[in-house]
Order: structure tokens, then sequence, then C-alpha cells
């Protein structure tokens, strides 16, 4: 099998380091991983600030650079449910691309149909399952399923997991206070699971609350989900 890596906007200029752990594990597993070079942000933030035209055209962008490949995998719930959504109102091929575009979790359990991946983590993690993955792609407790088989790993749950953390995208630049707010009530959950690292689908919501953990100074960890299922045995 022959996928392109949808690396995203944030991925690419904040954390690089969840683009290459994706690529490890995704590897690792016998799957040959492509980079198409062309690739550009999916639209989503034009989308969601008003500038449809402009999302569009960024959309089509993102349907003729992924053409061919028999899937294509990003480390972001977030991005994957807008091109989803976008892509399938527009004309040719950008629906059946749309289809074939998966976050990773998603992509590991219900298409590679695996759950252990080899890894091995030791430590207390609780999962922050993001707005996206639950609302708009619905990816379960695939997230879950990968964690639970990661060797070492004690999971650590959530009083109320399903709260935002008040990332939004624009939502927090437009609604601090509210934001903040969020965020606190997120932190509080976070640290009365007594978690030693927190991890989510979504670098954008990770750089929300690692930016609260460290303004805070806990020394719990932010980790994307790839960045957990990267570790092998030592």
């Amino acid at each position: 099998m022959r996928i392109a890596l949808f690396i995203t906007c944030l991925a690419d200029t904040l954390y690089p380091e969840v683009g290459r752990a994706t690529v490890k594990v995704l590897e690792r597993l016998g799957v040959e991983v492509a980079f198409p070079k062309e690739q550009t942000c999916c639209g989503q933030m034009h989308h969601n600030a008003g500038y449809a035209e402009e999302a569009h055209g960024l959309a089509e962008r993102f349907a003729t650079v992924f053409a061919g490949y028999d899937a294509v995998v990003s480390p972001s719930a977030s991005c994957v449910g807008h091109v989803r959504e976008l892509l399938h109102d527009l004309p040719g091929d950008a629906p059946e691309v749309a289809s074939r575009t998966w976050e990773l979790s998603q992509f590991l359990v219900e298409q590679l149909k695996v759950v252990d991946v080899g890894a091995s983590f030791e430590g207390r993690l609780a999962y922050h399952p993001t707005c996206h993955s639950l609302r708009v792609l619905s990816v379960g407790d695939a997230p879950l399923q990968l964690l639970r088989a990661v060797a070492g790993l004690e999971l650590a749950p959530l009083a109320t997991p399903d709260e935002c953390c008040g990332f939004g995208g624009t939502f927090a630049i437009r609604n601090p206070d509210v934001s903040t707010a969020m965020l606190a009530d997120k932190l509080a959950d976070i640290a009365r699971s007594g978690a030693d690292a927190v991890c989510a689908c979504d670098a954008s919501c990770l750089m929300q609350i690692r930016g609260g953990l460290e303004r805070a100074g806990s020394p719990i960890r932010a980790l994307h989900l790839a960045e957990v299922l990267e570790r092998l045995p030592q």
C-alpha cells in the first residue's frame, strides 16, 4: 500500500516531530509513505475565517496533489474532518480523494486493522478526545484501542474527556477569556487524573494544552498520539 502523508500547516511549521513519528509508525507496519512536496494548507483556516473562495481553491488543489494514492493519512483529525467535508461537494475526483483521506488512528484501526503497533511507553497517560475527532470524524475509541495496546502504558481516565480545551482555531483568538477559562477546566481535569502526560490526535489542541501546562509550571507533558505510538521498547 502506498499512502501520502498530509502533514498540515501546524505540524510542518511547529511540530515536525509529529510528522516524523507518523511516518515511522506507518513504515514499521510495512506501509510505503510518500510526501507530495506540492501540498499546501487544506484551507481550513480560510474557511473558518469566512474566506470561502480561497478555501475552495485550496481544497481543489488538495484534491489534485493527493490524487493517485491508495490513501492520504494525516496526524490531524481537525484538518481531515475539514477535507472530508469541503471536498465532498466539489466536482471531479475531489469526493473520491476525500473518501480516502484518513486521520492516523482511524487509518490504523479501521483500514489496516491494527491496534498493536509494537510501541512501549512507561508512565500514566491521559487521552484528550479533540472536538473534531469526536464530533466531525467520529473516530470513536480507535485512539484508545491503540493506547491500550502500548506496553507499559497506564491510562489515566479524565472525568470530563469530551469537554473542549478551548482552542477551537480562531475561537481562542476571538474569545480569549472564554478560551482561557475552558483551558483551565481541562488542565484541572488532567491534573486530577494523576497523569504524567496527556495525548491527543490534534497538534492544535495540544498546542493550547501544552501552553497552559508550561505557563503553570506543570511537569505533565503534552504528546501527540503519533509520538506515543512511535516509541519502541528499550
